[in-house]
Formats: structure tokens, C-alpha cells, sequence
């Protein structure tokens, strides 16, 4: 028998695998709906799937009911008033073509985990891993894992296939870390089912993770709109963005019109390319630690008729990212970070005999380059054949790599809106207890992110139809070359706006994780601490237990007649303390100027710490304002203080 327009579809999108339906007709559920899904209690239960487009579907859910019809591209969905009771329910849907039946639902609370790498590190790769894992199993714990996906639009529908499946050895050690622990800690206290949804992508900016309502409330509904225009017109789009990118070089380093290094005259002293791969691998002791811009250079020789042909630029991996030009001519900027990129040639472009192709490659992290493989760069023909280009670079060093360059924000980590589109917008209206967001790494020394994070919690609280919905903030934990006096630091900046943007809401929290980082290592081990104390949080939050939400935090500091400073905390579970030393260290007084901060002893007295004065003008006052600081004080929970900077006032 023939197999309908409606269960191809439905194979192709990811919703069952090929074998899973008979070739009748029958309907079936959306993974979110399907079996070993957790419904979230107390909230209006939303149940989807898929059909013959116009067909009727009856839907039981438990005792109640509903009858819905299917659009025109085979979806139906049917609304449930909210379900009190924990524990299992039985699901179904049943056509005139057949019945579906959902295994193993429950009604318990759901939780999302979302962030950059340190949310998506696995089990497996975090501390402990082999003993955590072999104890794991819990049927009443559910796990899924959004598939990785950047988007110019809204999807409806995941990249890829994906099920729930119940905690064990076999689903946990490919699971969030992060969001596991929390999941199994509140499975503890709450003695419900639990269901976790991950749904990160490691060195994603917060940008990327807010739709067009967010980035529209922050003044970027322009950035929405050439993403827009790129899902319908990439090369106009990518005209428009190499237009910016060009005119922010110009401004930013002052060259004149045609005289900028990406024309084919070009003279920047080009070398030979010894290798494709990062060129901290070359042996060029200039490029062993080297982050910044290297610009690349290739010429090749083409026939009137392939010139006159339409042709894909192929270009393997460019790390981080990479701008592109023909014959001085813009083509585009690599968008998926670290991807094979392939970009459309815009029609005129090439010319018979001589082109030169120039890349501009910006590395801010790590190794940078022309990655290849070489078997992936060419220059492709829509008749078939190819100018291979995996060999024959030459490079130059730029002598200037001006910051803040522009970057297409139709891009994975760096874009606006993208992951929102193919990683959350999916998820519907599900129902859900609580969020846990770690993510802020790739944010720091960027201006405004308190306004971002603000605007992201509305959007996902609309989308998720939960003006209360709680979220539960991870500051980031220590990282970076350890310091032995006062400076200024991008991650205490950081951790200290993460604070602030928490405050300012009350339906968030706070997870301290400042002394569970590792100075030499971004994506620390120690998860099951943290999951625990995102728990902590979540369970003030989200489900009212009376003990801080955040911690200790720091509320004022005053002026004491010594010249220093008296620090009152809110947020403490019982009194300060000091750990390995009777005086907090990590503390500064700080005078008007930015190099004038100094450090000096805290001494603890019961909830409040005092800083004697050293002599010295002080204004203002720091705590564990550094990348990768070492502190010593905590409230007897035990929860750490985290970074934070405080004027010093006159009174109470």
C-alpha cells in the first residue's frame, strides 16, 4: 500500500522513525506529546502531533476529551485545563484511520536548560562521571535533548528526531550535566515525576537565544529584519551585511575606498599557507598564540564559460569566522561557527582568466584559520565541475584587527534570533515548572547584557504563557590567568550586571558558581555541586520554600569613621564565614580612579563585614573582582559571595 503525503512528511521532519507507523494513516504525537513525556501539573496541558491535513482527531487525556481538526499541513494540537494530580495518565488519539496511544505519560514538572557550554557539558565529561552514571537509573526522571539548530525563522518542528526517555547508564551520560544533577535533586525533595528538556549550544552569545519580540525591545528589530530578508533573499541579505562589515573596517581603520586589503592589488607582504589547519600549528612563532585577523589569498584561473556559469563557493571550516571576497566583490561571511561554509556566488562576480578570492579570517578564541579539509574547498558549478581549492594560499598577518566587527545575524552563536527560531520556538506552548540558564561567557565586555537577559525571560515567559515563570541565573564560575593585584576584570563585571539583572525580577534567582570554576579550564567539572545549588534556587523560585533564593549578596556598603567601609548582606542563610583564614580576603577599596583600587582584610561581624580603612581616598568597594579570584567568604548554607562592586555611601 502506498504510503500518504502526510507520514512522508512526518519521516522527514523527524517525528517518527521510518518503521515506527503502519502504512495506514493513523495519527501521531509530536515527541514532546509522545511516550514517556511529563505534562506539567497545574498549568493548561498542551498535546500535539500529526495527521491527514482536514482530519478529525479525538484526543483523550485521562478522563477529559477534546476534538480538534487538522490544518492544512497535517498538525493538530488540543488545549487541557491544567492537571493537579502527579502520577500517570493515559493519552491517546484516534481518527477513522486508525489510533495512537502514548506510552508511559505522566503529569509531574517540567524544567528547561538552556546556555552555551556550560549548560550543554555531558555526564559523561564532568566529574565523577563513571559512579554517577552506573547509578542513574530513575523512571520517574525524564530526559530529552534538543538537536542543534539555527533558524531564520520560527520552526514548528525540531531538526531532528527526538524521543523522551527515562533516566539510565544508556539516555543520562549524553545529557546536560548541569540540568541532570538539578532534575535529580529536585526529583529528591519534590517526589515527583520530573521531566528536563536541554536545549544549549556551546560559545552561543545571548543574542542568538532571543526571537524578534526580544530583540526588538532591545532596539535591534533591524538585525530581525535581515534575517528575515536572508530566509527569503541570502545573496540581497548578504549584500546588505558585507556593506556594513566593509563600512565599519573603513571607520574603524581609516582606509580609503579601494584601498582596502581585500582588493585583488592588495599588498600585504603575502606568505605561503604551510598547511591548512590553525595557524598557531604552522611554526610561524607569530601565529603560536595569535588571536586576532590573518587574511588569505588564492588566485585561480577560469574559461568564459564557467565564468558565465551560476557556482557555490565552498570554503570547509574558518575559525571563528570568516568574510569573503571575489575580485574585490563582496560574497559573504561564514555563518554556522565552526562549519563547513558554502556561500552563493553572486551572479557577475567572476570574469574569464584571472580571479582572486581573499578571506578575512577573525579568531577570538583558541586556534584560528583555514581548517579544510581540503577535499571541501572548491569552487562548484551548477553544471557539475569544480575548480579545486584546497591548496596554493598565501596569508598575511593583519596589522590591524580593529574589535567589535560586525558579524551576519543569520549566524549559530553570534546571531540574533537563530537558535531562538530552531531550538525554543518548537517547543510551543509546553508547560513548564521553571528555566535554568547558564550562559554569559561569550557576553563578557559586551555593553548591555542585563537588558538582553531582561528581554529574553519576557519573550520565553510569553511564548511559554507563564508571566511567573521562574528562571534561575548562573553566575559565572572563576576562569583565566590568576591575578596578584588589583585590575579590571570582564567576568567580575559580569557576574556583578548577572546579579543586578536578577534583582530587578522577581520571579529569578541566582546560582553562585564562582568557586567551582578552574582557572586554566571554561567548562569545569564540578556539575553536581552545581546542579545542586541551581535546585536550591529553583525550590525557592519555583516552588516557595522559604530560604534564600540568590544566597548572600551584597546590599550597601557605608562609611565607616575610619575611613573604610561597613558591607551589609541580604540573602544569608545564618552568619558570615570565613574559610581558611580568619579575615575574607579578596576584598578592595577603590578611589575615583580605575587603577586606584587596593586590596584589604575583611573582618566578619555576624552579618555584616567591615573593611578598615588603609589611609587612602575610598569611594567605592570591590569583591572578588578578577577572572579567576580567590575568595573565602560564605553564609553557613553553604553558598559563596559573589563578585560584586558597591559605591560607598555616607549614611544609613
Amino acid at each position: 500500500m502506498k504510503r500518504s503525503n502526510w507520514y512522508i512528511t512526518a519521516v522527514a521532519m523527524g517525528f517518527l522513525p521510518v518503521t515506527a507507523m503502519p502504512a495506514a494513516a493513523a495519527p501521531v504525537f509530536d515527541a514532546l506529546s509522545g511516550d514517556h513525556s511529563v505534562i506539567q501539573r497545574d498549568r493548561p496541558a498542551l498535546i500535539r502531533g500529526r495527521a491527514d491535513p482536514g482530519e478529525m482527531i479525538t484526543i483523550t487525556l485521562g478522563a477529559a476529551t477534546q476534538v480538534v481538526t487538522a490544518d492544512a499541513q497535517g498538525r493538530f494540537q488540543a488545549g487541557f485545563a491544567a492537571l493537579a494530580k502527579a502520577g500517570p495518565i493515559a493519552l491517546s488519539a484516534r481518527s477513522d484511520k486508525g489510533q495512537a496511544t502514548a506510552r508511559d505519560v505522566v503529569v509531574g514538572d517540567v524544567f528547561l536548560c538552556s546556555g552555551q557550554s556550560n549548560m550543554e557539558l555531558e555526564v559523561r565529561n564532568a566529574q565523577d562521571a563513571m559512579g554517577q552514571i552506573r547509578n542513574s537509573s530513575d523512571e520517574q526522571l525524564r530526559l530529552i535533548t534538543v538537536p542543534r539548530e539555527a533558524a531564520d525563522q520560527a520552526r514548528q518542528d525540531f531538526a531532528s528526531a527526538v524521543s523522551w526517555k527515562t533516566a539510565s547508564p544508556e539516555s543520562v551520560p549524553d545529557f546536560s550535566a548541569a540540568c541532570y544533577y538539578m532534575a535529580r535533586d529536585l526529583r529528591k525533595t519534590a517526589g515527583i515525576p520530573i521531566g528536563a528538556i536541554s536545549s544549549s549550544w556551546g560559545g552561543s552569545q545571548i543574542s542568538p537565544w532571543m526571537g524578534e519580540v526580544a530583540q526588538a525591545a532591545i532596539g535591534r528589530a533591524d538585525r530581525s529584519a535581515m534575517v528575515t530578508l536572508h530566509a527569503s533573499d541570502p545573496i540581497a541579505a548578504e549584500r546588505a551585511a558585507s556593506a556594513e562589515w566593509e563600512g565599519w573596517w573603513r571607520a574603524a581603520t581609516g582606509d580609503a575606498v579601494g584601498q582596502e586589503p581585500w582588493q585583488p592589488g592588495s599588498t600585504l607582504g603575502w606568505a605561503d599557507v604551510p598547511k591548512l589547519g590553525p595557524w598557531e600549528e604552522w611554526g610561524v612563532s607569530a601565529l603560536s598564540e595569535f588571536n586576532g585577523m590573518v587574511w588569505f589569498r588564492r588566485e585561480f584561473i577560469l574559461t568564459a564559460a564557467q565564468a558565465a556559469e551560476a557556482a557555490t563557493l565552498s570554503l570547509g571550516t574558518m575559525d571563528d569566522v570568516g568574510r569573503v571576497w571575489i575580485n574585490g566583490s563582496p560574497v559573504g561571511m561564514s555563518a554556522k561557527a565552526w562549519q563547513p561554509t558554502s556561500l552563493t556566488v553572486p551572479p557577475g562576480l567572476l570574469k574569464a582568466g584571472r580571479n582572486v578570492l581573499i578571506i578575512n579570517v577573525m579568531d577570538n578564541y583558541a586556534n584560528g584559520g583555514l581548517l579544510g579539509p581540503a577535499s571541501d574547498m572548491a569552487l562548484r558549478f551548477a553544471d557539475g565541475g569544480d575548480v579545486p581549492l584546497g591548496d596554493k594560499w598565501r596569508y598575511a598577518v593583519a596589522a590591524k584587527s580593529p574589535p567589535g566587527a560586525p558579524r551576519v545575524p543569520w549566524a549559530d552563536v553570534t546571531g540574533a534570533g537563530t537558535l531562538f527560531n530552531g531550538m525554543i520556538a518548537p517547543l510551543g506552548a509546553i508547560g513548564l515548572k521553571g528555566v535554568a540558564w547558564y550562559q554569559g561567557e561569550s557576553d563578557v565586555d559586551l555593553p548591555g547584557y542585563a537588558d538582553r537577559l531582561a528581554a529574553m525571560m519576557a519573550e520565553w515567559r510569553e511564548q511559554f504563557r507563564a508571566p511567573d515563570l521562574p528562571f534561575v541565573i548562573v553566575q559565572l564560575a572563576a576562569y583565566g590567568k590568576p591575578t596578584t593585584k588589583p585590575s579590571e576584570s570582564g567576568w567580575a563585571r559580569m557576574r556583578d550586571t548577572q546579579y543586578r539583572a536578577v534583582a530587578a525580577d522577581p520571579h529569578a534567582a541566582l546560582a553562585t558558581a564562582i568557586d567551582l570554576g578552574d582557572p586554566f579550564d571554561i567548562h569545569p567539572g564540578e556539575k553536581q555541586e552545581l546542579g545542586r545549588r541551581l535546585a536550591r534556587s529553583m525550590r525557592a523560585v519555583a516552588y516557595g520554600e522559604r530560604h534564600s533564593a540568590s544566597g548572600p549578596q551584597a546590599a550597601k556598603a557605608i562609611a565607616t569613621p575610619d575611613g573604610g567601609a561597613m558591607i551589609e548582606f541580604l540573602g544569608l542563610t545564618g552568619a558570615l564565614q570565613t574559610r581558611s583564614a580568619a579575615q575574607a580576603i579578596g576584598f578592595e577599596l577603590c578611589g575615583q580612579a580605575a587603577d586606584s583600587c587596593r586590596y584589604v582584610g575583611g573582618e566578619v561581624e555576624g552579618l555584616r563585614i567591615h573593611l578598615a580603612g588603609d589611609g587612602q581616598p575610598a569611594v567605592r568597594v570591590r569583591y572578588g573582582w578578577a577572572d579567576s579570584p580567590v575568595i573565602n567568604l560564605y553564609d553557613e548554607a553553604p553558598i559563596p559571595v559573589g563578585s560584586f562592586e558597591l559605591p560607598i555611601g555616607t549614611g544609613r
